[in-house]
């Protein structure tokens, strides 16, 4: 069985920066493409960012691109985002998810976790 946990998330002042997390089980992680979106009360899932696992391909969001950063860890299952210059447009609750396949989406993904909350004050 597949599981996604995200964590990470809290409440910030503008400005700030957070790092969210992701640790994956059951299925094998080097072999997935992991994606970042969030949502926000009454506004659609926004792409946030996502990673490929071949040849390290990352795609960002363009509300986010130059103050978000993707990574991922192999060895421990997990792709983190690096959050900086935060702002209050940028609460959401933030959804990890993956692909099966080596190039990143802004879209179609295999599996979801359940989502941390970031709240940025102003």
């Amino acid at each position: 069985q597949v599981q996604l946990n995200e964590s990470g998330g809290g409440l910030v002042q503008a400005g700030a920066s957070l790092r969210l997390s992701c640790a994956a089980s059951g299925l094998t992680f080097s072999t997935y493409s992991m994606g970042w979106f969030r949502q926000a009360p009454g506004r659609e899932r926004e792409f946030v960012a996502a990673n490929g696992w071949r040849e390290n391909i990352t795609n960002y969001g363009k509300s986010v691109k130059g103050r978000f950063t993707i990574s991922r860890d192999n060895a421990k299952n997990t792709v983190y985002l690096h959050m900086n210059s935060l702002k209050p447009e940028d609460s959401a609750i933030y959804y990890c998810a993956a692909r099966r396949g080596p190039y990143p989406s802004t879209g179609v993904y295999d599996y979801w976790g359940q989502g941390t909350q970031v709240t940025v004050s102003s």
